[in-house]
């Protein structure tokens, strides 16, 4: 921790004993004189909400008010969102001019927050800093919703039109505009493995990591459309070393490191307990877990990845999890028909397994492409069939998908909602002691990449056979398991 960072609290306060005593060398006891004489010599102050909670008594005392206009100090305020907040228009305290200088910042959670602030407080847009923080007042199910079937394309009902869109992508992937995202930041702890689950081995006649799996594949397509086709690892944290270390081991798989095979680390975000609380970690800091596979598109932009995409002259990126083995990543078919639609994204389907399986589905959600989690839809809109006998809501969102380079950056740039999933993390408690869960006991909050489709105006769709595309290495036994990703890629590679 920087030796020139303080925490004002009340000793008082039922919480100070929760704050670790290595750590309490940098509390300063609120409303004490350290409080008043590191406020004044500070570079920068950030409190909750108002000045109020900065400095109470700032309406009688001259010199902190003039203090407060001061050029080279600033003032960040941390909102709470705009679903805990009370309405700021009877709020005198919260207007600008009202003890907000020019100096000041709101902090906020969300582009609804930030509104709230600008109607309400009359504050200006360069006045708020939205922050990454979960947007709770974004995740609210809207109940009213219209959901309605997509149209989609059938890979191999395409007929003579087969060829024309097939011919259209090839040239595109010749010319050297499509590149390859693959999202592998998780571990393979669920599959019994110790290391990133792209390093985990399938036996598919001899033992072979997922990550080579994807490699072949890619090679192939290489050598038959004589093309680059860079390749883009988003890693985690937890993995990139071991990731990285991986792919040296392996010369790259032909590429070379920073010039056309590239690693970034996608976001994190803190995990919270039941009561609200941040955990710490065995290391002493906050508890950070991914922030789901929604978060490949800030990272890409945040770790100027599109940048080189751009300088590689790319213009298509397919972007698919590590854990499919059959992903067929360069597909001309795909990229035709986006190319042809004029469309900046479509993705691939595959048809649910039955009425009651529990994926998520493409869809329109008020008149945009979206994807419907199986608890959203009725059992009769699971179960509601064409005059053919196809399930309606029958396509499948099998994570992989093609985006236009320009689709990417302004999703990148525009911070989608965090859904929570309760799970079992390991943690330091207020007494030091680390505790391991038998049960779920923290909250990780997560993005969902279907949740960008919303910002689209439309939408390519190509349902393709489970059995040529979709394999995928998910639990350890059972359904989506090594055995059933071994047999489906045996099966495809005739081994």
């Amino acid at each position: 921790m920087a030796k020139n960072v303080f925490f004002i609290l009340d000793k008082k306060s039922e919480y100070y004993n929760d704050v670790p005593k290595k750590y309490r060398r940098f509390i300063i006891n609120r409303n004490s004189f350290k409080h008043y004489y590191e406020f004044f010599n500070a570079k920068a102050f950030i409190a909750s909400e108002s000045f109020f909670h900065a400095i109470e008594v700032t309406n009688s005392n001259s010199l902190i008010r003039m203090r407060q206009k001061w050029e080279d100090y600033y003032y960040f305020f941390l909102q709470h969102g705009v679903s805990y907040a009370y309405a700021l228009k009877d709020r005198i305290a919260f207007k600008k001019g009202s003890g907000f200088t020019d100096n000041s910042y709101i902090v906020v959670s969300s582009e609804t927050e930030a509104n709230h602030f600008i109607e309400q407080a009359k504050f200006d847009r360069e006045d708020l800093i939205k922050s990454g923080i979960p947007k709770f007042d974004h995740a609210i199910k809207n109940e009213d919703a219209e959901i309605e079937p997509i149209d989609f394309m059938d890979k191999y009902k395409l007929n003579e039109d087969y060829k024309y869109y097939e011919q259209i992508g090839e040239k595109a992937i010749r010319a050297g505009k499509l590149a390859v995202v693959t999202m592998a930041g998780g571990q393979g702890t669920r599959l019994g493995h110790n290391g990133p689950k792209g390093t985990f081995e399938l036996e598919v006649g001899e033992k072979k990591p997922l990550f080579t799996l994807l490699a072949n594949t890619i090679k192939e397509a290489r050598e038959k459309y004589d093309a680059v086709i860079p390749w883009y690892i988003m890693t985690s944290r937890e993995n990139n070393d071991a990731t990285v270390e991986f792919f040296a081991k392996h010369k790259y798989f032909g590429y070379e490191k920073d010039k056309n095979i590239f690693f970034f680390m996608q976001g994190q975000l803190p995990m919270i307990d039941t009561e609200g609380k941040i955990l710490i970690g065995e290391n002493g800091l906050i508890k950070l877990a991914a922030n789901g596979h929604g978060g490949i598109f800030e990272a890409l932009v945040k770790n100027k990845m599109t940048d080189k995409m751009r300088e590689l002259g790319i213009e298509w990126v397919f972007i698919g999890g590590v854990d499919n083995c059959l992903v067929k990543m360069v597909d001309p078919i795909l990229m035709g028909i986006a190319i042809d639609k004029k469309v900046t994204a479509a993705g691939k389907s595959v048809v649910k397994a039955n009425a009651q399986e529990k994926v998520g589905v493409f869809c329109k959600k008020n008149g945009r492409p979206s994807v419907v989690e199986y608890s959203e839809i009725s059992e009769e809109m699971a179960e509601r069939r064409t005059a053919d006998g196809e399930l309606v809501f029958g396509e499948s969102h099998i994570l992989c998908n093609l985006f236009n380079i320009s689709s990417i950056e302004r999703m990148g740039s525009t911070p989608l909602p965090y859904h929570s999933a309760f799970k079992k993390a390991t943690y330091i408690d207020k007494d030091g002691n680390k505790v391991v869960p038998t049960s779920p006991n923290a909250y990780k909050f997560e993005a969902f990449l279907f949740d960008a489709f919303g910002g689209l105006d439309d939408m390519a769709i190509l349902r393709v056979k489970r059995e040529e595309e979709f394999a995928p290495v998910k639990n350890a036994t059972g359904v989506d398991s090594p055995e059933t990703a071994r047999e489906l890629y045996k099966k495809f590679h005739n081994i």
